[in-house]
């Protein structure tokens, strides 16, 4: 008696295993550590108005999570959608504590029905182990490539900000739905498996990390992770250059090597905004001035552009570059001063004047200015250098004439006093011969320059006179 009492033991034991295991279907869930899960067991028909629950493990009373007469316990919550059949359970804060195995249950008399066996993942709410490092700068454009697999190709796709995977489909940018949003759209390339978000108009806000996300009807969705950078304006390369008008001048413009193919061209304006091309790399399309030409180097990286003869107006603000999006890293900035060189003869005088970058810089009237100004610095300095040439010649002569006048006055004495001798020899003579030439002696010293010839033909006319008087009284 024992024997078959023990027997029938087994044998409903093994019965109700096979209920909790055999007929059970086996349900995988995952979650997001710090978020929720959603559990659905399907039940079959009859147990509309059974009692319901959900349990861990073995499913012994302490393992009874909650029961449908009390909708809400602790972070458990549950449903019973009695039209579909369909017993629902939500689990929230999740912890790497809640994995693991669970049990759908109906209680009824005797042996309870299991429906369903859930096994629960609890994953931690980040993404991702690697992520794709993307920069770009201030008031260009970017776009972020996120790659699925091919059996996704129908699913929705959608892109969010931060790393939290958990909540990233609710707080998404666009999806594929959309298409766009503002300054974000999607664009899906089912034949290569690939989707792309263009984002136009950057700031540096932007900058940060953004998941790709694929969602999955079973499941966590799949997600890529990418970092944005946006750069400011600052970062852009900067040269100043000066130049002569009428000499040739040729700017240096390097760009990216994966930019070989790209349109080439040379722009001027204080800002790139407004920058106005003055050449460009696809046969001068319009380029009015025949001055400037561009020369690409793709195996250098780099293209130059010549100035063949500079004028004032070529000064201010040039950018050149190779990429029509504007980014900054694509661009050089270029300052070209322009220098006036003028050499004048008349005071052997060179004047440079340098024209430099200015925001509201008109050609026409600089060369004006210029040509006053340059009349001016040669006219006021000749001016004076004459006045000063006149005033030296004018002491010159009043010295020359002063020097003439005391050998006049000399000589008067000399004839006066031969008048007194009444007898004078030859000897006499010459004593006043000499006289004279010492008295012109004496006058060369101040003036050595003052009319040598002259003093020569006013001695020998003061030694005529004094040998003409000196016959004359020898006469009589």
């Amino acid at each position: 008696m024992k024997m078959w009492s023990l027997q029938n033991l087994l044998f409903i034991l093994c019965i109700a295993l096979s209920c909790v295991t055999g007929e059970a279907a086996v349900i995988h869930v995952s979650g997001y550590e710090g978020g929720d899960v959603h559990v659905s067991c399907r039940y079959d028909s009859g147990y509309e108005d059974y009692e319901k629950y959900l349990c861990r493990n073995d499913c012994g009373n302490s393992d009874v999570l909650i029961m449908t007469t009390a909708a809400k316990k602790d972070k458990y919550s549950i449903y019973d959608d009695k039209s579909k059949r369909v017993l629902t359970t939500t689990i929230s804060d999740l912890s790497s504590r809640d994995a693991g195995k669970y049990w759908c249950g109906v209680t009824r008399t005797g042996t309870d029905y299991y429906p369903a066996e859930v096994k629960l993942d609890v994953v931690p709410d980040s993404c991702c182990d690697r992520s794709t490092k993307i920069q770009s700068y201030e008031k260009g454009s970017v776009s972020i490539s996120c790659p699925y697999e091919n059996s996704y190709q129908s699913n929705l796709k959608y892109i969010c900000r931060g790393n939290r995977p958990s909540t990233c489909q609710q707080q998404a940018v666009t999806t594929s739905d959309s298409k766009q949003n503002g300054r974000f759209t999607l664009t899906d390339n089912k034949a290569s498996r690939k989707f792309t978000v263009t984002i136009t108009r950057l700031t540096q806000k932007d900058s940060g990390s953004y998941l790709c996300g694929v969602h999955r009807d079973t499941g966590l969705d799949v997600f890529s992770a990418a970092e944005l950078e946006v750069k400011g304006w600052c970062c852009v390369k900067s040269n100043r250059l000066n130049g002569t008008v009428g000499h040739p001048l040729t700017m240096q413009c390097p760009y990216p090597p994966q930019h070989g193919t790209n349109r080439k061209f040379l722009c001027k304006g204080d800002h790139r905004h407004n920058c106005t091309d003055v050449v460009t790399s696809q046969n001068n399309s319009g380029q009015t001035d025949l001055r400037f030409t561009l020369i690409d180097d793709i195996s250098s990286s780099s293209f130059s552009v010549t100035i063949t003869e500079l004028k004032a107006g070529d000064a201010g603000t040039y950018w050149c570059g190779s990429d029509s999006e504007w980014s900054a890293g694509n661009y050089t900035k270029i300052q070209l001063s322009v220098v006036f060189l003028t050499v004048t003869s008349t005071i052997s005088t060179i004047t440079v004047e340098t024209i430099r970058p200015q925001s509201t810089y008109t050609p026409d009237k600089t060369v004006k200015d210029a040509s006053l100004f340059h009349s001016v610095v040669y006219i006021v300095p000749a001016v004076l250098l004459l006045i000063l040439i006149f005033a030296l010649v004018m002491v010159y002569k009043y010295k020359c004439h002063k020097v003439q006048g005391t050998e006049v006055n000399m000589n008067q004495k000399i004839i006066k006093d031969a008048d007194r001798e009444e007898v004078m020899d030859d000897a006499d003579i010459y004593e006043n011969q000499d006289v004279v030439v010492y008295s012109q002696q004496r006058t060369s010293k101040h003036q050595s320059t003052c009319h040598q010839y002259d003093d020569k033909r006013q001695q020998d006319s003061v030694y005529q006179n004094v040998t003409a008087k000196k016959k004359e009284r020898t006469l009589h």
